[in-house]
């Protein structure tokens, strides 16, 4: 197969397929995990479930703006990786660390000062509130410990992936979801003599799994040195020109990101308050199925930073536009493919959450079939997003999120809950139609080339600066 102006060719694709591959593994392995853990703590019961749920939202925020604040250090990565710029990829990796670890100080400052009032957003109208509260108030507690590791790992893990090393990070992270998998069985429990724990022991085992999963990562970059490692006394010891410039994308991507996070978190609550715990559980289980199918963002996010980010760096523009374009297609195909499975994997939901309601249940059933018929729409999105940061445009995503979040979506996700009675699946499918108009807007902006620069070559770095 020969490529065409859509479609590159079968060694083009194997290329992005062996960069996404291990990304997408990794995904998958971590949200089985989390699949299994919503599974174990299904078994407390709906209210003990939504608890965990509920907490879950905060975390779901925090690694949004977590990857948001690397991704933007990641494209700078990929490029200056491409144009063999060692110095520039240790300042970047700088960024990412004290970028990383400040966010996280900040998250656990709000969940320890302010977590009765965070969690009572999300279940503000609900019927079983107060209960739910008070079990995502004992998660939370553990949880919260786990930030700064997480930012750590997260720093370090996408590094690595934006150079092209892509299997230590998936090695690492099948370890630490195996250890968290076994302590959820040994504490949520109390198997093998240990006191049974419940949710709190939910929140020890991934504690403890994410400290695991550091250390894993610091003995590896220590013991192989990749082309970003910096010794731990340097790390403030930044370029402060090119981190301003990290911060500035960094900072466009972040509202962009976040435009779209509070839009979610308004609908997640607002689909909260149309029942009891059986809706709050049954949306968690159909997004811990879910989630196993998005692993194809990653993948595709990691492929088109490495392949596109690259070649911009070599300063082979014209190639470049050339395989963003094939990569938006095969994202398209392999969006196909993944809904097509995942419409059938409601037949798993009997099995892995028999212990929900039976309307816990049909909540999950109705909410994956929705999911489904976007995921073809949504692959394409997330590859128009991945091509205009690969050449640091961080405009075009604050444009597309944040426009149509503010204009279009969030009102009428509040139009439907406060002057209809439709429930939380159809507020959802209805108000997901606003997607194709930020793929039209996206793909007018993809279409204007302003993405199409080498930022390597912008921000070559002085071999003897720090």
């Amino acid at each position: 197969m020969t490529h065409t102006k859509y479609l590159g060719s079968a060694s083009f694709y194997r290329q992005a397929l062996s960069l996404g591959l291990p990304v997408m593994l990794q995904v998958l392995i971590q949200n089985l995990v989390s699949l299994i853990d919503n599974f174990m703590v299904a078994g407390l019961g709906d209210v003990k479930m939504s608890g965990v749920n509920i907490t879950n939202t905060l975390l779901f925020v925090f690694f949004v703006a977590l990857n948001t604040l690397v991704s933007a250090g990641g494209i700078f990565m990929s490029q200056f990786n491409g144009a063999k710029d060692e110095r520039g990829m240790q300042n970047t990796f700088r960024f990412k660390l004290i970028a990383a670890m400040g966010l996280a100080g900040l998250f656990i400052m709000i969940s320890t000062v302010f977590p009765a009032q965070i969690l009572g957003l999300l279940v503000n109208v609900n019927t079983q509130g107060p209960e739910i509260v008070v079990q995502g108030k004992i998660y939370l507690s553990v949880i919260t410990l786990t930030f700064l590791p997480i930012a750590i790992s997260v720093a370090i893990g996408s590094s690595l992936r934006e150079i092209g090393i892509v299997r230590p990070p998936l090695v690492i992270t099948v370890i630490a979801t195996l250890i968290n998998t076994f302590l959820n069985w040994v504490l949520i429990y109390g198997n093998l003599g240990a006191p049974r724990l419940e949710v709190a022991g939910a929140g020890y085992a991934t504690l403890i799994a994410r400290m695991c999963e550091l250390i894993m990562f610091i003995v590896y970059i220590r013991k192989t040195r990749p082309a970003f490692y910096i010794k731990a006394r340097t790390v403030f010891m930044v370029n402060l020109k090119l981190f301003i410039s990290i911060l500035k994308k960094g900072g466009i991507i972040f509202l962009s990101e976040m435009s779209w996070v509070i839009t979610e978190t308004v609908m997640i609550a607002a689909y909260n308050g149309r029942g009891g715990a059986e809706i709050v559980a049954g949306m968690a289980a159909a997004w811990a199925i879910a989630n196993i199918f998005m692993l194809v963002f990653g993948g595709i996010h990691t492929a088109v930073g490495v392949i596109v980010g690259g070649t911009l760096g070599r300063n082979e523009l014209e190639l470049a536009q050339e395989q963003a374009r094939w990569l938006r297609t095969g994202a398209i195909i392999m969006g196909v493919f993944v809904a097509i499975i995942e419409a059938f994997s409601v037949f798993i939901i009997p099995i892995v959450f028999g212990n929900l309601s039976v309307d816990a249940q049909q909540v999950t059933r109705g909410m994956l079939w929705v999911i489904s018929f976007y995921m073809p729409l949504w692959t394409y999105l997330n590859a128009q997003f991945a091509t205009a940061r690969s050449g640091g445009d961080a405009i075009m995503g604050a444009w597309v999120d944040g426009s149509v979040n503010t204009i279009v979506f969030l009102p009428a996700i509040l139009l439907l809950t406060f002057f209809t009675g439709l429930g939380p699946i159809e507020i959802y499918a209805i108000v997901k139609i606003t997607d194709f108009i930020k793929v039209a807007i996206a793909h007018w902006q993809l279409h204007t080339g302003r993405w199409i620069k080498n930022l390597a070559n912008e921000h070559r770095q002085d071999p003897v600066s720090i």
